[in-house]
Parts: C-alpha cells; structure tokens; sequence
C-alpha cells in the first residue's frame, strides 16, 4: 500500500461529500442526507472505538474491505439491524467510496475492493395488509368529540385514500390540497418526484369540515401536533396504536397482528389491485419508480392466483396406482 494513500486524510473527503456530492451536485433530499449522515455517525464512532483512531484522525485507508466488512456484522450482531437495513447504510458507504476514488485516484485499488463486498440477499416474506373490514374498524375507532380525535380521523382517512407514505403525510401542507373541481392531493415523495393522487369524495369532505374548523394558511401543515408544529413519525405511530386499541374491539383479528402505518399503505395498494386496477396506475399511485416494487402485491394476493387458476383449465390426466414390480430394486438400480 503507498505511502501516499494511508496518508489521504478521511474527514476532510466526508465533508467534501456532503456538501459537493449530495448537497450541491446531487441536490439530495434531507431525508437522504439524514441517511447518510446516521451512517457515517455510526461508521466513525465504531472506527474510534475498535481503532482507537479520533474521527479526525482516520484516513481513507482505514475503510478497507475487512474494516467495513466488520462493521456491517456489526450492525447485524450487536445492533440488531435488518439485512435490509443493513444494505441501506452499505449503499451509502459505497456511494462515499465511488465519490472517494476520484478525488484520491491513488486509493482505487483498495476502494475497488470494498466496493466488491456484495449486498446481503434476504428473504422477502409475503406481504401482510389490512383488510376492508379492518381498515373501516380504524377509520372509525378515533374519537369525534375531540380535537386529536378528529384529526386522527381525516388523516387516517387520507393516508388510506393516498396511499401516502409516513414522511409525506406529515409533510403535506394546506395549499397541497385542491378540493375544488376535481379533488386531489400533490405529493412530494422519494426523491422529489411529485405525484397527483385523487381524492374520493368521502375524503374530500372530511378534508373541507376539517380545514372549516381549523383553518390555516396555505403553508401550514395539513395535519399539525398540538402545537401547530410538524408530527413526527413517532406521533403518528402513536395515534395509530392508539387506534387500533379501540379498533380491535370491534374488528379482533387487529389484536392478533403487528401492524404498522405502513401496512395501511399496504392496504391501499392491495384494494386498488383487487379493484381491478393496472398495476402501472397503482405504481404512479404510490410513487413507485419502477412497477417491479409493485408487482410484490400481486404475489401477496391468494384470492387474484386462484381467479387465475379457475379460468384456466386443468390438464386431463388419467390417474393411475402405482403397482411395484418384482423387479423394483433391479429397477432402482438401473436408473
């Protein structure tokens, strides 16, 4: 290894990463810096303590495959994180490393082999959603007598209605919503790609009652905390267990099962595709980049494989018993 390359200091390329890279060149989302920076936190705190190296005195050399190797057991091991999330933060160390590579060209042939490191394959369970019955029990389990209540309502309905993800609910504002005409909600999803989704006309009048009620400016969030502020991920998780609580009186297969604010995503996608709906205008629905992401619910739904099955017939095939001969050893020999 050169001289040259063990002494390409590691801070000064990370800042320059922020910044130029993800900030400047790629115009990153927060939510997409917040990731990588979450990773590269972990990264230099676990260097300090297994190198015994100060953040601000690694190099890039440190980063070889072995290093990040057992960083990701790591996370696996000791923090417990998913392979999924697990590839997530390798996905950002690599991208560091494409960006590292060409502004130390020096460093290409040990960053070549940390980039070799493949992802994690993990298997990908069937995927669980609501159903009819048990998404009416949540719309209807917040309480209509108070403010929180009502707001659990509208934004439950909404969510179900969009199919929006945590991040963009509680990122929508006033003037993101058109009730005039024909109602509808823009969304700004994943990597800023914004979509248009409709509104039924049941959503559309609980949005009117709620925004007559309470009404804001157009830049104020849609669905607020109590002090008029953003909810966070956390608050919203709260007011959906809270939910299903009393939800699960009325519908008890909800007690049964672990259900997040996604699943009410989840559940979105699945009606629509029982509905009949083409899988290309459920992919625009829910902001899906490619229709491969969404294609997981057509393998999720039992009920669609076997209307698939019935409308094709079985092939005629004669049943026969099976008659072992005198000679089956002979013939299992032989075979």
């Amino acid at each position: 290894m050169s001289t040259s390359y063990t002494s390409v200091p590691l801070a000064p390329l990370v800042q320059r990463f922020f910044t130029d890279r993800l900030v400047a060149q790629r115009n990153a989302s927060p939510h997409t810096v917040a990731a990588y920076r979450d990773t590269f936190r972990l990264l230099l705190v676990w260097c300090e303590k297994t190198l015994g190296k100060p953040p601000e005195t690694l190099a890039l050399a440190d980063l070889d495959a072995h290093r990040i190797a057992a960083f990701l057991d790591y996370l696996e091991t000791e923090r417990h994180n998913t392979i999924r999330s697990r590839n997530a933060r390798f996905a950002a160390i690599r991208s560091f490393l494409h960006f590292a590579a060409r502004q130390a060209p020096e460093a290409l042939g040990t960053v070549q082999g940390t980039l070799a490191l493949p992802m994690k394959r993990f298997e990908r369970p069937l995927l669980g959603y609501l159903t009819r019955e048990e998404i009416e029990a949540l719309l209807d389990a917040p309480e209509v007598n108070t403010w929180c209540g009502q707001r659990d309502r509208v934004m439950f309905a909404t969510l179900y209605n969009t199919g929006a993800r945590v991040s963009e609910l509680i990122g929508l504002t006033v003037g993101e919503v058109v009730l005039d005409g024909s109602p509808c909600v823009h969304i700004t999803g994943k990597g800023r790609k914004q979509r248009s989704v409709p509104l039924w006309r049941t959503t559309a009048n609980q949005l009117r009652q709620w925004l007559r009620d309470y009404p804001r400016e157009m830049n104020q969030r849609l669905f607020p905390n109590r002090s008029g502020g953003s909810m966070t991920r956390t608050g919203v998780t709260d007011r959906l267990q809270l939910a299903l609580a009393t939800a699960a009186q009325r519908c008890p297969s909800l007690a049964k099962r672990r259900i997040s604010l996604h699943s009410v995503r989840h559940a979105t996608a699945m009606h629509l595709l029982q509905a009949g709906v083409d899988i290309t205008v459920i992919a625009l629905w829910l902001g899906h980049e490619s229709t491969a992401t969404t294609h997981m619910y057509v393998e999720a739904d039992l009920a669609m494989k076997e209307r698939a099955l019935n409308a094709m017939q079985a092939p005629s095939v004669k049943l026969q018993r099976f008659r072992p001969t005198k000679g089956i050893l002979a013939f299992l020999e032989g075979l």
